[in-house]
């Protein structure tokens, strides 16, 4: 007499107690996340620096940072979002490498000459060439269509201007200037003259003619407390 065979098991079947749980389908396998948001912000930084907002593409972005663009829109947001966290970073960074030397409490020629030393260090810096200033070079262009870019602008031009006209006011009250000499006025000129050197050390001017513009603007700011 042949003998039945035993049915299968019912897939409701408990497991055995200890055997591992078993799932529907394939267990999946997380994958490590292989970039650092901060150093992929840096690589972005440095593209829109060189390349601009709309020159950049989304591509680009993921080749610098090695990141797709899902994981891009996971960590950052779109890409103008990411241009503004980018721009963010920036002012950061060159706050961090201006702010104490203007708070210096040191002869004002001194101070204007450590501070324009400091700005074309920022601006002649690029792997592949000079890259100016953010604010002035690629920011400034998406501000026209941009009010969040444009009052970040606008920000930092008025920070700008303020902390050159500290800079002059204590001079002032020290006796390196004249009582006539106006800080407002004056921290006008020595912010124009920061842009004015932003713009042509992107056109890849020599640091040394442009070290001549910064001497010469410093000679007319402070030598207009020596004339009568």
């Amino acid at each position: 007499m042949v003998q039945k065979s035993k049915p299968p098991a019912a897939a409701n079947q408990p497991e055995p107690r200890g055997a591992p749980e078993r799932r529907g389908g394939p267990k999946r396998r997380g994958r490590p996340r292989a970039y650092e948001p901060d150093i992929a912000l840096g690589k972005a930084l440095d593209l829109f620096r060189t390349q601009g907002f709309a020159a950049t593409s989304l591509d680009d972005l993921s080749a610098a940072t090695g990141m797709n663009r899902p994981s891009l829109y996971g960590a950052f947001g779109d890409k103008r979002e990411l241009y503004i966290k980018s721009y963010q970073r920036y002012r950061d960074q060159a706050a961090a490498a201006m702010v104490a030397i203007f708070r210096e409490e040191t002869p004002l020629r001194q101070r204007l000459e450590r501070i324009y030393a400091a700005a074309l260090d920022i601006y002649l810096s690029g792997d592949t060439g000079p890259r100016g200033c953010f604010t002035v070079v690629t920011a400034a262009s998406e501000a026209v269509g941009d009010p969040e870019i444009r009052a970040m602008v606008l920000d930092g031009l008025t920070g700008l201007d303020k902390a050159f006209a500290s800079c002059f006011r204590r001079a002032k009250e020290k006796g390196e200037l004249p009582e006539r000499a106006d800080p407002v006025a004056l921290a006008q000129i020595a912010s124009a003259t920061i842009h004015t050197i932003a713009i042509r050390s992107r056109a890849r001017v020599p640091r040394k003619e442009l070290e001549a513009i910064v001497k010469g603007a410093i000679d007319v700011m402070v030598g207009a407390g020596t004339r009568a």
